[in-house]
């Protein structure tokens, strides 16, 4: 399985951080928070890595090379070189989709911190390529700064799926996902929320709700935090 790990765009709540240094690169927890992905994606077996590029592209393409220094084989989807040029999720989903192959592929935002073990993620993959669904999501407890949550989860005999309905869960920024989900779309500025809650309400994303450590790393404040607890 690829990976797509989402690295273009700025990370607004950053600044002035983010100004001078592209968020993924920041250090946290003695990594960079890039890194704490790369690390577990190898962990977990995936090492066919690509990463999007937008804002200080060249500083993150600098930092990773080839990726060989984490084991892995990292390529670059570039959309630009300023956070104007990034694409969004769904967007930069869709150009980076020539890289990543025909295959089920994982994609991952590059500033999130978590210890959720990859692996768990095969038997959705082959779900997935069976065509029993289109998209796999990891969702979490709502967070203090995202009370009302992105979707419920209904329990069907096929394994839990996404809803719109019901108590809400926060997406983890996790996704397992079909390529033929966005064969037809064009490489544009766009956001994945909400255009994939068309196949969530089709019944076509199944879900699964992990309740061990996750941190969003979207302020200096979360730096701080994650400084103090991950260590």
């Amino acid at each position: 399985m690829h990976a797509l790990i989402l690295a273009a765009g700025r990370g607004e709540r950053m600044r002035p951080l983010t100004d001078t240094v592209a968020k993924p690169l920041l250090p946290a927890a003695g990594r960079r928070l890039i890194e704490w992905q790369i690390e577990a994606l190898v962990r977990a077996g995936i090492l066919d890595l690509v990463v999007n590029t937008a804002h200080l592209a060249e500083q993150i393409e600098a930092a990773l090379g080839d990726g060989s220094r984490y084991g892995a084989r990292i390529g670059y989807s570039r959309e630009g070189t300023t956070a104007a040029d990034a694409l969004e999720t769904l967007g930069g989903i869709v150009k980076a989709l020539v890289q990543l192959g025909p295959q089920p592929f994982l994609a991952v935002s590059s500033d999130i911190l978590t210890d959720f073990d990859y692996r768990q993620l095969l038997p959705a993959a082959a779900a997935i390529e069976r065509g029993q669904f289109d998209a796999h999501l990891v969702l979490v407890e709502n967070p203090p700064y995202h009370p009302l949550g992105d979707m419920g989860i209904a329990a069907r005999p096929g394994g839990d799926v996404a809803t719109c309905t019901g108590p809400r869960y926060t997406y983890a920024n996790i996704g397992v996902l079909a390529p033929r989900l966005f064969r037809e779309l064009a490489p544009v500025r766009a956001p994945l929320f909400p255009w994939l809650f068309e196949a969530v309400e089709r019944g076509r994303v199944s879900t699964q709700l992990w309740r061990g450590r996750w941190c969003n790393v979207g302020t200096p404040q979360d730096l701080a935090i994650v400084d103090r607890i991950w260590r």
